[in-house]
């Protein structure tokens, strides 16, 4: 299986990213490829609601990392893996970027019905922490058709060390050997 990792943490070696690692070396010892867009460091622009991309066919008038990377990876991977630190109880806005920017694409993302799976690293561990956040996610898989394959909630990962001492990477591990 193809799955694209879509990371958005500006912290190369935080704890969402620590997590991801993990879930990536499960996954490809079970024998799938893996690519990772880099959100928290790519060049992406926030939507303009302009509609050009309707009237266009999907492409977008901004030609961004979002479209000639993210986009291309979505349309070609079967899975898409969210990566994301927990901010303020949401995704991080570099996630949120190139999610808003598949309005572009929507029909055709849609049509895929992609496996998904969700990656959070969370500073707070109390048991409301992700709630928004997975309310949002549900909503997105509900929408574009999604199957979600699992998630790893990282409550109490605020610094790496806290994350590695977690029962969270070996979780990650596992989600990516299970597929």
């Amino acid at each position: 299986m193809k799955i694209l990792m879509i990371t958005s943490s500006p912290h190369e070696n935080g704890s969402s990213n620590f997590l991801a690692r993990e879930f990536r070396r499960g996954a490809e010892e079970a024998g799938h490829k893996i690519g990772v867009f880099d959100a928290g460091h790519a060049n992406v622009h926030p939507c303009l609601a302009c509609n050009f991309c309707r009237k266009q066919g999907g492409v977008c008038v901004q030609d961004d990392d979002a479209m000639s990377v993210a986009q291309k990876g979505l349309l070609a991977a079967d899975m898409a893996v969210f990566v994301t630190p927990l901010y303020y109880f949401g995704m991080s806005a570099q996630l949120k970027l190139v999610l808003d920017r598949c309005y572009a694409f929507n029909d055709a993302l849609a049509a895929k019905h992609l496996k998904t799976a969700l990656i959070v690293a969370a500073w707070d561990d109390k048991d409301w922490t992700m709630q928004a956040l997975t309310t949002h996610y549900d909503t997105l898989c509900h929408y574009l058709h999604f199957e979600d394959k699992g998630r790893i909630l990282g409550r109490g990962c605020g610094t790496p060390e806290r994350t590695k001492a977690s029962k969270f990477p070996a979780l990650a591990y596992e989600l990516g050997k299970s597929l």
